[in-house]
Order: C-alpha cells, then structure tokens, then sequence
C-alpha cells in the first residue's frame, strides 16, 4: 500500500463497476489523527502539490495548489482516453517541429537516395524556415494559412502542391506517433494549394529541326532520341548502344542518369520500370550515322546511390556499372542534366527563337559575364516526349501501347496529360450508329442480339480492308496484351 501521504481519486467502469487505475498524490499534506487532510509533509510548499499518476502507459502529470479541480479533470479524461487507446499526451507537443522531424520523422524516412535527397530539399527550405520553431500542438489552421500566404510568391503552384504534401504526412506521423490529436492539415476550413491545369504543348516540326540545329553536332541525337522514342532527358543521356536493337527495331529503355548528393549515378527509368519503345526506320539511321560518328563512350557510375556501401546488401546495391553511351561531353564522361541544360539547352532555344535573348550579368566572382535566362520550364526537353505523344496518338495509335512505350504506369496517365491529342471525332461512330439502325440485312449482324447470317462473297469487304479471322483473333490477342 501507498503511505498516507497519497489521496487516491479511485473510478469505477459504468457497466462492470471496476476500479479503474489512477490517483491523485497530494505531496503537501497527509492526513491526521482525525481523517482530515492538514498535516504537513516535508515537501510542504515545495514544487507542484498535486501529481497524477497510475495510469498505465500514462506518464505523471503534476499540478499547482488550489487546482485538484483540474488535477481531477485530467485524471478522468486520461483514464476514459486510455480504456479507449486514443490518449495522447499533450506534453509530447510541446516538441517543436524541426525537433520532431530530425529525432523521429526523418530518421524513419526510406526510399530512393534522389528522391529522399528532394524532400529534404523541399522541408529545409520550405518547410522549417517558416514553421520549424512552432510546437506541434501550436501549428494550427491559422498558422497554415500565413504559411501557404508566404509561399506564393516564393515558389510556383506545383511545387506549393508537393510540398503541402510532405507537410501533411509529417503531421500525419505525428498524430499516428501520437504526439498531437490531429492533423491541421486536413482541416475542411483549409483550401490545399492546386496545380493550375496545363496542357502538355507539342513542338512543330519546323521548331524542332531549329533547336537542333542550334545545338553541337555530338548533341543533335538527344532531339532524334527525345521525339522518335519518347525518352526522357536522364533516360536519352543513358542510352547505351546495347540498348539499340537494329535487328528487332527496338530501343530498350533500361536506366537514366541522376544527380544525387552531388555525384552521377546510373538508376532505373522513372517509377523503376524498363520498357521497349518501337524505333522507326529513321531514328535507326539517325542513330547508326551518329554512332559511326561518335563510338559509344565506356562510362562507369555507382548504381542508385554514390554513397560508401555500410553492409553487403548495400555493397551488392551500389556496385558501379559500366555502359558504352552514345551521348558523353568533351572529356568522354557522363553528361550532367542541369550543366547541360544551361550551357546548351537554353542556348538553342534562344537561337532557335523560343525563348527571348538572355540578359548579360557581371559575375559576382572571377571575371567576365554571366548569360541569364529567362523561364524556360515550359520548354524544356519534355517538349520532345509530348511531341512523340501528340503524332502517336494523332495518327491514332492504341493508348494503352503509347503509355507502355512512354513509360507511364497505366493509360489512364497517358490519357489525362495527352488526352487533347486524340483526333476529334469525325463521323465514324455517328456512320456505324445509322448502319446499326438501317433496316437493311448487311445491318444485323451488327447487333449483339441479332442473329448472325452467313457472310456471302458480295458482303465480304475487298481489297487490302479484308482481314480474315485469324488476322482479326491476332489483333485482339495483341490488345488484350496491351492492356495487361
């Protein structure tokens, strides 16, 4: 048993009239000889008088004289939230939120190195410069709002839209790790930032064959690369010459080149998915001709991630490859997307008229001027993707086959950011509805319910339309292999 220096606030359960864990400790004083409470203890005046406690999993909550009213409140409320597994200790907010993200939320973080290097870009610059020095249990709607406020002439919409949402599953973290009760974010008061819609905009010919122009010869494959296969620009700079099949007229998509802490590295395509895209006869001549040219580089970079290997798993992860790629700078190395970019990239597209002339700008160190480019997101070489997109899908190629070769995970993608490259509709279900509804005999079998009559020679299409039935179960097949 407890000394007598212990008031014990005991509950019992409604429906089975158990006691319930918990007490209040009155540290002041102990009862006398008459049952009453005014006998001083030694810690008399010392420190908070009442402290809660034996509630398991609860840590002990003190209080001040006059406030065993609220000593009892709290006693309750974490006795019912604990029965429930819902309490949640208002003390574990008082943690700030760079405090909670670098001891618990970042540490638990996994994923891939490039990927994981962006967020903690995006938190860093974002995030705990604005909101880092709050309590968590002080971030509220309020606070969420100057917040989102500040970031708009700060960073473009999309961003705001990424980075909304790394801050809404650290909260998430938090109410799951049981540091606060909920999470602002998902506030109904609360309007989440949103990515204006923007159509994915095809390059004309006439604008494509003028950046390449512009572009030095050695680079001038990466367009025929970009808008014959779709490639992206990691994905085009680590083609290799084993992953051109001139037999089979196939591009085996298999790796890119990626920037992580500071260092190239070889990974797999975008979503860790390889595919085969077709190669038209022209690409393969483009390719051979530039390869004659220019032999494939022997080039050797970490994989996935440049850091030193800790474990043998991590050894086995990030052993260096070596691959002969078509496409390398001066020095015969790896080419680096964003040196790329502004040496040459933008260069082209000033003097193919995309963009306007840059503005020159001494440098802060060193000698000489410095060229600055205006925006130029809008141009860059996804334009070739969506190019290669629009005449696919324009010509009227299966989507489900264009999101294979693009690399996207379903066609629903493909659908949604090129859907406005389909052709408009030119009268051919509007035909094929009248031929369903003509009372006519080349009609009926048209319909499901109908029966079927033999095909005659004179019903029978001529020609190069004819297809017999085993081209027609061909066809099928290869659909229904598509969309698999």
């Amino acid at each position: 048993m407890r000394s007598s220096t212990t008031a014990r606030s005991r509950c019992r359960s409604e429906r089975t009239g158990a006691a319930v864990a918990g007490y209040i400790e009155d540290r002041w004083y102990k009862k006398g000889p008459d049952g009453k409470r005014t006998v001083p203890t030694e810690r008399e005046g010392q420190g908070k008088r009442y402290k809660v406690a034996g509630i398991p999993g609860v840590r002990a909550r003190s209080f001040p004289d006059r406030q065993l009213t609220a000593a009892k409140a709290w006693l309750a409320r974490a006795q019912a939230d604990a029965n429930r597994g819902e309490f949640v200790d208002p003390r574990d907010g008082n943690a700030s939120l760079r405090e909670y993200i670098e001891q618990s939320w970042w540490p638990s973080r996994t994923g891939d190195p490039s990927t994981l290097e962006g967020l903690d870009r995006r938190v860093r610059n974002q995030i705990l410069p604005y909101l880092g020095s709050l309590p968590l249990r002080q971030i509220k709607v309020e606070s969420l709002r100057m917040w989102l406020k500040e970031l708009e002439g700060v960073i473009s919409p999309g961003t705001a839209v990424v980075v909304w949402g790394n801050l809404k599953n650290i909260l998430d973290c938090a109410v799951d790790d049981e540091r606060i009760t909920k999470n602002p974010c998902r506030a109904k008061t609360i309007k989440a930032p949103t990515k204006p819609p923007n159509k994915a905009r095809a390059w004309t010919r006439e604008r494509v064959r003028a950046v390449q122009a512009a572009l030095p010869d050695q680079y001038q494959i990466l367009i025929d690369v970009g808008v014959g296969a779709g490639l992206r620009h990691g994905e085009a700079l680590a083609l290799s010459s084993d992953d051109v099949d001139f037999e089979d007229g196939v591009i085996r998509v298999r790796r890119q080149i990626r920037t992580v802490h500071g260092k190239l590295v070889f990974s797999l395509p975008k979503g860790n998915k390889t595919r085969v895209v077709p190669m038209p006869e022209h690409l393969a001549a483009r390719i051979a001709k530039h390869m004659a040219t220019y032999p494939p580089q022997q080039v050797t970079l970490p994989w996935k991630d440049p850091r030193p290997p800790q474990t043998k798993v991590e050894e086995k992860e990030r052993r260096p490859q070596t691959h002969g790629l078509l496409v390398t700078n001066s020095k015969g190395s790896a080419v680096r997307v964003n040196m790329w970019n502004q040496n040459y990239w933008k260069r082209a597209l000033a003097e193919a008229g995309v963009i306007p002339e840059p503005a020159r700008r001494r440098r802060k160190t060193g000698r000489g001027f410095e060229l600055i480019y205006g925006p130029t997101h809008e141009h860059g070489f996804h334009c070739l993707r969506h190019t290669f997109a629009s005449v696919q899908l324009d010509s009227r190629e299966n989507p489900v086959a264009v999101s294979k070769w693009l690399g996207h995970a379903d066609a629903a993608i493909t659908l949604r950011v090129y859907g406005h490259f389909l052709p408009d509709a030119d009268g051919r279900g509007r035909q094929a509805m009248d031929a369903w509804f003509a009372d006519s005999p080349s009609s009926a079998p048209s319909s499901p319910d109908a029966p079927q009559q033999p095909e005659t020679e004179a019903s029978r299409p001529s020609g190069e339309s004819a297809l017999s039935l085993s081209e027609v179960s061909g066809n099928a097949s290869e659909l229904q292999e598509d969309a698999a």
